[in-house]
């Protein structure tokens, strides 16, 4: 094909009315008990759709412009850019890719659902275009499109908002949302702690329902916690008004249920109002497969497959059903490089998450027999280094592999992805009954992994799918019949503090903080009064975050390069492990893990120099929990007098049971 692109600035925008910011409920202040230390209906005239309900059959054997690509039009005055319901002064413009269609209309509020009211004309490779004089935001629209003696009602592919996943598309104008001055920059990747969170069980409304107006009144209990980076389950447009996520029938609008396209806008600027980021959870390996209007979008497909916006062949297959998209064809690459761009254009979102990218490269998720899944993820990478230099992406890929953050030639060129190496030992360690199996190796071995740069892992001991699918939070599983007793919180935390000062992307999951148990569903949502039984321990990872964020200039270590093992005793059951940036008085940090049920006075380890050393975390203090142990951990001075670990220096430490100290060079 001979198609000439033509890239469109600021083109396609957001809707004016603007939520309501609810009164904050707050986290327990510095002095408070002293517990811190210091379905909607189709509009009238709308005619009902053809296919209501969609379901696809599960599987059964220069200073270029960031915005929507689309070929040039014939030189003519007026003619819009972009894709989907683009905004003007004059009204909107609706362009559409249907390469096998043999006619399209727009209809919608603003001709009365009026099949013949304005017929889009026929533009090259398959696009259609008109503009509609006095077309507003805010008003509802679908597309018709003939092809032979069907007749297809669809919602827009670009729709940035839907009344429902069944429903009708939204004219959007992002233009039009104050974000009040918002230039928020994304901190670096050593310089991140995520938080990862699904709205609709995080926080509830009124009508006890989760969405983005609950989530943003709890805003201020993570400025609290101290992270700084928060990383929702995805919230593209859903089959139903609850889901994990992962099922994405409409992958420009935001979630319907949870407030749209302005409710996530008003969470953004809110949370950059407390320095705190925002990544997005991106689903590529496979769209729905319910209310999925792309399927068969303009009628046509082959082997009964997905039509124009999916692989067509045995490519299509994944685990959740037949609609992978045809990362191949240039459209289709286009529309995900599109959704990409658009989050971190128009909700000033800092970064992606993408989902299973396994899937995106593989059938059985094990090898790469679909290379053009390996290399939209590369060409969208790129895009966004290339665009949002700033912003930063992440796999969730757990097979370990050097090359999806690399940026060399073959690389998929991701910033970080999230590590297997961590996770998988770290937890078998803090959930193994008998202490005398834990392995110390196993420990030191996941601590020190590394991909090259030290953040190119994220790392963490609960997430979703860690929580989920036949697994449990971890307190749960150290202990299921007293998930937040003293077993379980012990071993929980200790994870948790391997989690914040280990190298990586540090990464909690909701609830983690307050001793949540179970497992994470999308219909349970956080018992929020368990932050009031367990304060002490929201505080011992808030304590835990300000010493990985180097917040008090005593631990600039933690977010160095640097890790080396100092002392490794599988029979004690003792571990203990340098980190550093460039060394010396407040950066070098030296972190003493105890995972056995004993605790040990005048316990010997080797310290990588000489002179004071100052105790910044005791885990086992009892301002965490009353239950704690409180053994008299103290500030220590390491001489050279004895030799220990093969360090220059060494001094004696009392450590309690379960527990982690981490020392400071003063």
């Amino acid at each position: 094909m001979n198609n000439v692109w033509s890239r469109i600035r600021d083109s396609i925008s957001g809707r004016k009315t603007e939520v309501t910011l609810p009164t904050s409920t707050p986290f327990p202040s510095d002095n408070d008990d002293a517990r811190w230390d210091d379905a909607e209906v189709t509009p009238a005239g709308a005619p009902r759709r053809a296919n209501q309900t969609t379901v696809v059959p599960a599987d059964t054997d220069d200073e270029p412009d960031e915005a929507p690509s689309v070929p040039a039009r014939r030189s003519e005055p007026e003619v819009q850019t972009g894709m989907g319901a683009i905004v003007h002064d004059g009204g909107v413009a609706f362009r559409v890719w249907a390469p096998n269609a043999q006619s399209v209309t727009v209809v919608g509020q603003f001709n009365d659902w009026d099949k013949d009211a304005h017929p889009l004309d026929h533009e090259q490779d398959g696009y259609w275009y008109t503009d509609v004089p006095g077309a507003k935001a805010g008003q509802e629209y679908q597309f018709v499109l003939r092809n032979g003696d069907q007749e297809l009602w669809r919602i827009d592919p670009y729709a940035y908002e839907v009344t429902n996943s069944v429903g009708n598309g939204v004219i959007v104008d992002h233009s039009s949302f104050d974000w009040q001055g918002d230039t928020f920059e994304t901190p670096h990747l050593n310089n991140l702690v995520i938080y990862e969170m699904h709205v609709g069980s995080f926080a509830q409304g009124p009508d006890g329902t989760g969405d983005l107006q609950a989530v943003t009144k709890q805003l201020d209990h993570l400025d609290r916690l101290g992270i700084n980076c928060i990383e929702l389950m995805p919230l593209m447009e859903f089959a139903g008004d609850q889901s994990w996520g992962y099922n994405p029938a409409h992958i420009f609008a935001v979630e319907s249920s949870y407030g749209g396209p302005n409710a996530l806008k008003v969470f953004v600027r809110e949370a950059h109002k407390r320095g705190i980021s925002v990544l997005v959870d991106v689903v590529y390996n496979h769209f729905g497969p319910s209310d999925l209007d792309l399927w068969q979008f303009d009628g046509w497909s082959e082997n009964d497959k997905g039509g124009i916006y999916f692989f067509n062949d045995w490519r299509s297959e994944t685990p959740w059903g037949d609609t992978r998209p045809d990362y191949g064809r240039p459209e289709v690459r286009q529309f995900l490089r599109d959704n990409a761009l658009m989050w971190l254009r128009d909700y000033h979102l800092q970064g992606l998450r993408f989902d299973m990218t396994p899937y995106m490269r593989s059938v059985s998720g094990f090898d790469r027999a679909i290379p053009e899944g390996w290399d939209v993820c590369r060409f969208i990478n790129d895009e966004v280094r290339r665009l949002h230099p700033g912003a930063i992406t992440i796999a969730e890929d757990l097979h370990g592999e050097a090359d999806v953050t690399s940026i060399e030639d073959g690389g998929a060129g991701f910033h970080s992805q999230w590590d297997q190496h961590f996770v998988h030992p770290v937890r078998a360690q803090l959930t193994t009954l008998d202490d005398n199996s834990r392995s110390i190796a196993a420990v030191a071995n996941a601590v020190t992994f590394s991909y090259g740069d030290a953040y190119e892992r994220t790392i963490y001991t609960e997430s979703h799918d860690e929580v989920a699918n036949g697994k449990a939070r971890v307190n749960q599983e150290v202990d299921p019949d007293d998930p937040q007793g003293w077993f379980a919180t012990k071993r929980s935390t200790l994870g948790a503090a391997l989690t914040l000062t280990s190298p990586g992307v540090p990464m909690l999951f909701q609830g983690q903080e307050f001793l949540q148990g179970g497992w994470f569903s999308d219909d349970i949502p956080l018992d929020w009064d368990l932050l009031d039984d367990f304060v002490g321990i929201a505080r011992l990872y808030r304590d835990l975050v300000r010493l990985r964020l180097n917040a008090h200039g005593t631990s600039l270590g933690l977010m160095g390069q640097h890790t080396a093992v100092m002392h490794a005793n599988d029979e004690n059951k003792v571990f203990a492990y340098h980190r550093s940036m460039n060394g010396g008085p407040g950066d070098d940090v030296v972190v003493v893990v105890n995972l056995r049920n004993h605790a040990w006075d005048e316990y010997r380890i080797g310290f990588p120099a000489a002179g004071e050393w100052k105790l910044l975390l005791n885990s086992d203090a009892k301002i965490y929990s009353d239950t704690f142990g409180d053994q008299p951990a103290t500030d220590v001075t390491a001489d050279d007098s004895v030799d220990q670990d093969g360090q220059p220096a060494s001094a004696a430490i009392s450590i309690g049971a379960y527990s982690v100290l981490v020392f400071g060079r003063a």
